[in-house]
């Protein structure tokens, strides 16, 4: 069918490759590239002996010029950007010029500001209608998965949605005293910043963990959540008919708040820029230097995710709930690609997002996020490439 170009070599990079692999009626080929090759190396060996043909390359994805070039070399249908939040728009700015879709998993983010948002990206639509190609925003989990089940939501059980509550809980133990399950970087900006929600056309922000929930998962139990700041309620808020209010909540275990605070007080969390030994360095990006790869964390995680939506709305007058999730177990994902859950339910969807492109089941010129595409296509593919869906019609609401 045709050819992608995966950017990046982190976890979820690992799980998008192999998962390509798996589906070689649609990726015959591909071509894993980042800063280190050897890296990307290391990935095509493990891959060896699919029938999709693997092949590496060197890349500063910072660099338009050389995307572009490598681009150009390689031909691809689609570009799959799981490098850093940072390097969106040097990767979407060299699709432009190519002429080529792309997809990614996460907003852009200024590096030096922890300030992530659509605005930056939805900038470039009309020049991407103009070059009559597609760039599919948020194919991850979530944002991601979380679009396309409000979707589907939106579609199949309700006239208008007004409440939306994203759940995330992670239940993995990997014993380690303090590890982030994604980069060490991203996660810690992301976990530190202000707490907000979108509620009747305005945002509400709070200070960060501020507010917490006790929520019971299905396959977990229960588990204490906080309310963050998310990149789909941008999204989500302009896009779901009838919205009143979207929040998202993570839920934290009590070892890994105890290890943030310290760090954050000492200043380890800090993105300023501090001199040390005549040279800066920034601390958040030191401390990911001495904090365990998430990559490495799969053979020692076990325990299971839970990630979904809780909607509320009317369908025919009447009120409705409905909550849709996914559960993943650690374990499994590991003995099947090598990666733990939270790799595996991004680096799925980002799969799954590259194929309805590439099979022309989502084709429409511009700029958008996963939850403007029919989602029934990408629903049914979810289960079979690993990551089955549960619904109920009953569930326990966030208070």
């Amino acid at each position: 069918m045709g050819k992608a170009l995966i950017i990046g070599c982190g976890g979820v990079a690992s799980v998008t490759a192999h998962k390509c692999c798996q589906n070689s009626d649609v990726f015959e080929e591909i071509c894993i590239a980042s800063r280190t090759k050897s890296k990307c190396d290391a990935l095509k060996q493990k891959l060896d002996g699919k029938k999709t043909k693997v092949q590496t390359a060197q890349l500063d994805a910072d660099d338009v010029d050389s995307v572009v070039s490598l681009i150009e070399s390689f031909n691809p249908d689609v570009v799959i950007n799981l490098a850093l939040p940072y390097q969106d728009l040097s990767i979407m700015e060299a699709c432009l010029k190519t002429g080529k879709n792309y997809v990614d998993t996460a907003n852009y983010e200024p590096p030096d500001t922890a300030k992530f948002e659509y605005k930056w990206q939805w900038a470039y639509k009309e020049r991407y209608e103009k070059a009559g190609i597609t760039a599919l925003l948020g194919s991850g989990f979530d944002p991601g998965v979380t679009g396309v089940f409000s979707a589907y939501a939106m579609k199949h059980h309700f006239d208008e949605i007004h409440y939306i509550d994203i759940l995330d809980a992670n239940a993995g133990d990997h014993g380690y005293p303090f590890a982030t399950n994604f980069n060490p970087e991203i996660n810690i900006r992301e976990v530190t910043a202000k707490g907000s929600w979108w509620e009747d056309g305005k945002w509400i922000e709070t200070e960060p963990m501020e507010i917490k929930k006790v929520y019971n998962f299905p396959q977990i139990g229960e588990r204490d959540m906080y309310l963050l700041h998310h990149e789909e309620l941008e999204s989500l808020a302009l896009n779901i008919k009838g919205i009143k209010r979207i929040r998202f909540f993570m839920t934290f275990g009590q070892s890994y708040l105890t290890h943030l605070k310290c760090l954050e007080n000492v200043g380890m969390t800090s993105i300023e820029p501090i001199m040390f030994e005549g040279r800066p360095i920034v601390p958040l990006q030191f401390l990911k230097a001495v904090l365990p790869d998430p990559a490495t964390l799969g053979p020692r995680t076990v325990g299971k995710t839970n990630i979904g939506c809780i909607f509320r709305g009317v369908k025919d007058g009447k009120e409705k709930t409905y909550y849709l999730y996914n559960v993943c177990d650690h374990q499994e994902c590991y003995r099947e690609v090598g990666s733990q859950a939270i790799s595996y339910t991004t680096g799925v969807p980002a799969m799954i997002g590259a194929m309805m492109l590439m099979t022309g089941k989502w084709n429409k010129a511009g700029v958008y996020n996963i939850e403007e595409f029919d989602p029934d296509p990408f629903m049914k593919e979810l289960p079979k490439w690993g990551l089955p869906w549960n619904e109920s019609f009953n569930p326990d609401l966030v208070d």
